[in-house]
This record gives C-alpha cells, sequence and structure tokens, in this order.
C-alpha cells in the first residue's frame, strides 16, 4: 500500500524586462537555485535579444547552473500559460519595458538598474552585473521565504 502524501502545486512564476539578456535571466536562475522543485521557472522579455555574455560569467560566479539557458520573447508565453506570479525586473521608465504580462494572480515589479545599459569599462561593467545579481539573489531569496511560509 502506497502512503498518501501532501503534495503542493509547484508555483508558476515569469520574469519579464526588456531583453531578456540579463535581469530576467538572473532572478529566473537564482529562484531556480533557491526555489527547489517549489517553482516553475520562466524568463522573457519584450524582444529576445540573447544572454549577455556578462550575465552567464557572474551566475557561473556564484555557482549557479547556466545550461539550457536562452533568450525568450513574452509571445511565447501570451494566451498560452497562466502564471501564479508575474514579476517585472525593470524600471517603468525603461525602453520596451513590459506594461502587460501574461495572465497571472500576482503581478509584481521589482526595480533593478540594466547592468547592460551601463557605460564604462569592462572591469567596471562586470562589477555592475555582480551588484545587480546580487540584488536580485536577495529579493529572490526573500520572494521564496514570503511565497512557501
Amino acid at each position: 500500500m502506497y502512503e498518501a502524501r501532501n503534495i503542493m502545486p509547484r508555483q508558476k512564476v515569469i520574469f519579464l524586462c526588456t531583453g531578456n539578456s540579463a535581469r530576467s535571466q538572473m532572478a529566473e536562475a537564482l529562484l531556480r537555485k533557491h526555489g527547489g522543485d517549489q517553482f516553475e521557472v520562466y524568463s522573457a522579455g519584450m524582444e529576445a535579444r540573447g544572454i549577455h555574455p556578462y550575465t552567464l560569467q557572474v551566475l557561473q560566479e556564484a555557482g549557479v547552473d547556466t545550461s539550457g539557458m536562452y533568450s525568450k520573447s513574452v509571445k511565447e508565453y501570451m494566451g498560452r500559460m497562466n502564471f501564479d506570479h508575474s514579476i517585472i525586473v525593470c524600471r517603468r521608465r525603461d525602453d520596451n519595458c513590459p506594461t502587460t504580462a501574461p495572465d497571472a494572480a500576482n503581478r509584481a515589479r521589482w526595480v533593478f538598474d540594466d547592468p547592460v545599459k551601463f557605460d564604462g569599462p569592462d572591469e567596471e561593467k562586470l562589477d555592475k552585473f555582480r551588484q545587480v545579481r546580487d540584488q536580485i539573489d536577495a529579493r529572490v531569496q526573500l520572494f521564496v521565504v514570503e511565497t512557501t511560509e
């Protein structure tokens, strides 16, 4: 005889930004890392611009698996999937920042600077990516606590 288990369905989360090249990719990867099997995680941008190489580098530095990551357009999900949480990770004034999102029970905006737009020498730009990664990491960890209590 099998023992019945009370298994909670995984919460579906999508992170959205302009190009799905940095912030939303970081948020997706970090929630996968910290959320374990409690979340089904996606990310997308208004356009799929490709993942910035520094995004992959700073995630790998933090021990995050980046295999299988690719840039996606929000059009892949609109009208095709419902989410528990839709989280926009850019500023309203950013060019092409999403104003609509796929269907979601809960919508939020987490504001982070776009490290791709940071202008400076390569080492300073890489530091900006690290700074944004760390900010997203802290917010994702808080999100996990808030939604799984």
